[in-house]
């Protein structure tokens, strides 16, 4: 995996983004080719009928009101309203097929990429910024998304109106195009430069609305924290320092923006003047219809409309691409856990555990050094040590959020990287220090992802966790709202239905990471002994650091100075 910066310090800067990055959408692309072919025929035949339109006004007044042919002159108005609806019901057909196409695939970008940030370690969560993940999550994403509904949508259009009008502008006099045309290249030059700094400003104001958006989501969640210590005037200072650097980069951005629509645009504009000055001298010495040069202006007026829609979308342009290469680098992203490519499956019945040789490094510092242990199938094992001595490491290891850089964990004889992720976290079921829960009710957490989950498996769950007083005395019961991460509960009270949320699955292997942190002693010793008549033949594992909950194990293993020694106990 990338290294990644702490969370203290600011967020990676985003590669630097080019118009290859759009390449990367091909494969999201190929599944709705077939649709976005047919969303192109479209556009061309909607781009057809708008250019036959100045070529009526050249009709119009050379075989009509020159020649005082009123039939004419009414048939070429039943023209252009024809022309006209035509074109509006065809532009609206290709938008609506477009944008229901985009929607789409950029759904598909979203799955893929929450999937893919579910295979991530909680390495990768601990060091990488709350707030610059959602901002490439949320705001990233959502602009891809404008781009892809919009943005490209008028591109397309525009391009496909620029070369037909260029195209018909060649056609009526050659001359008068080549002085139409002959500043494009100094307009496009102008563009390519603005553009490249405008890539630039935009990751710039991308990078420093992460660090006002973690900065946000840091104080908010910190917010008990700020109130006790009076640090109100403190944060506020911190907020107005991130705010003014955020404020600067997003006027260099729309200053970069304007002049990359107003600078070409002026060039072209001399180019118009040109037109009519060369244009109205051959009329005038009889080289030219006026049919003809009414004709080429309006192709010309309608040829800077997508030259400066060009120019303008631009800015948007450069902010998807940035947007894309910071999507991107969370897909290159590599996990640090990956399936095995023939995934072996597990034993029925219980499980045992078993730590063969393992060592683990936290960056620099090495937690285990060779730890070997063994926890037979069905066994109730305390895990004790000092903080830091690598006790939650060991939980990790067996759910695999984490690998060994040594040595191997076996679950039930079986390496634990040989079998699938999703076979090996049904059988085996952690539940964290400090568990999260959503906001929804106490039955919709206890029954997260258990399809199925009948009202009453859930009621005896909860009642096993050592919930029944507290749900009796709840007006809604277990229809009651927890709050933003269980925030309207106890500690304790979150505790026990993370505990719940974990037997109504059943697993063959259940790991307890400091679960009576939050209990007093009776509830500890009351759920601890409780989990033998839920769990009978379970393996449990019981991390800790009292050792009055140790009491309760068949063994107790001890972890200090990365080894680990292993106590026998009749089981309480």
């Amino acid at each position: 995996m990338r290294s990644l910066t702490p969370s203290s310090q600011p967020a990676p800067s985003a590669p630097v983004a080019s118009w290859r990055t759009y390449r990367r959408l091909v494969p999201w692309l190929m599944p709705y080719r077939a649709r976005l072919v047919g969303v192109l025929l479209i556009s061309l035949c909607a781009t057809a009928v708008s250019l036959v339109q100045p070529w009526l006004s050249k009709l119009m007044i050379d075989d009509a009101l020159l020649r005082h042919n009123f039939t004419a002159l009414v048939q070429i108005a039943v023209a252009v309203v024809v022309a006209t609806v035509a074109g509006a019901v065809l532009n609206i057909l290709s938008s609506y097929r477009y944008v229901a196409l985009s929607a789409a695939m950029l759904f598909d970008i979203r799955v893929a990429l929450l999937a893919h940030l579910q295979r991530l370690s909680p390495r990768f969560y601990a060091r990488f910024r709350l707030g610059d993940l959602m901002s490439r999550i949320n705001s990233d994403v959502s602009d891809v998304q404008r781009a892809a509904g919009d943005t490209l949508l008028a591109v397309l259009g525009n391009v496909l109106f620029l070369i037909g009008s260029l195209g018909m502008m060649a056609w009526l006099d050659w001359r008068l195009f080549l002085v139409g045309t002959v500043l494009v290249p100094v307009a496009t030059l102008l563009f390519v430069a603005l553009q490249r700094r405008l890539v630039d400003i935009t990751r710039t104001m991308r990078e420093r609305g992460a660090d006002l958006g973690s900065f946000l989501v840091d104080t908010v969640m910190g917010m008990r924290v700020v109130t006790a210590l009076g640090g109100q005037a403190h944060e506020a200072r911190r907020f107005a320092t991130r705010n003014r650097a955020f404020v600067g980069s997003m006027l260099q951005m729309q200053m970069a923006s304007f002049l990359a629509g107003a600078l070409p645009g002026a060039v072209l504009a001399v180019s118009s003047a040109a037109v009519t000055l060369y244009g109205g001298w051959r009329i005038l010495s009889g080289a030219m219809t006026i049919g003809t040069l009414v004709a080429f202006m309006a192709y010309q007026s309608r040829l800077f409309a997508p030259v400066q829609s060009l120019l303008g979308l631009s800015a948007g342009l450069a902010s998807t691409r940035v947007a894309l290469g910071r999507i991107f680098e969370l897909f290159d992203t590599a996990p640090d856990v990956l399936d095995p490519a023939t995934p072996r499956a597990l034993p029925p019945g219980p499980l045992s555990i078993v730590f063969e040789g393992v060592h683990f490094r936290h960056d620099r510092d090495a937690v285990l050094t060779g730890v070997d242990c063994t926890i037979p199938a069905g066994a109730m094992a305390a895990i004790l040590g000092e903080s830091g001595a690598g006790k939650s490491t060991l939980a990790d290891l067996v759910v695999r959020f984490r690998d060994p850089d040594a040595g191997r964990v076996l679950i039930g004889g079986i390496d634990a990287r040989d079998l699938a992720l999703a076979d090996l976290r049904h059988a085996v079921v952690l539940i964290d220090q400090t568990p999260f829960l959503f906001n929804a009710t106490m039955a919709e957490n206890i029954a997260f992802a258990v399809a199925g989950a009948t009202p009453e498996a859930i009621a005896d769950a909860a009642r096993a966790a050592g919930l029944g007083d507290l749900v009796a005395r709840l007006p809604q019961g277990l229809d009651t709202p927890v709050g933003e991460r269980g925030q309207a509960l106890s500690a304790g009270e979150r505790q026990r239905i993370a505990l719940a949320r974990a037997l109504l699955r059943r697993p063959a292997v259940l790991v307890l990471d400091e679960p009576s942190a939050a209990l007093d002693s009776e509830t500890e010793r009351r759920v601890a002994a409780g989990l033998r008549q839920v769990l009978p033949d379970a393996t449990i594992l019981i991390i800790t650091h009292k050792p009055a909950l140790a009491e309760l194990a068949d063994r107790v293993i001890t972890l200090a100075d990365g080894q680990a020694q292993t106590e026998l106990r009749k089981r309480a």
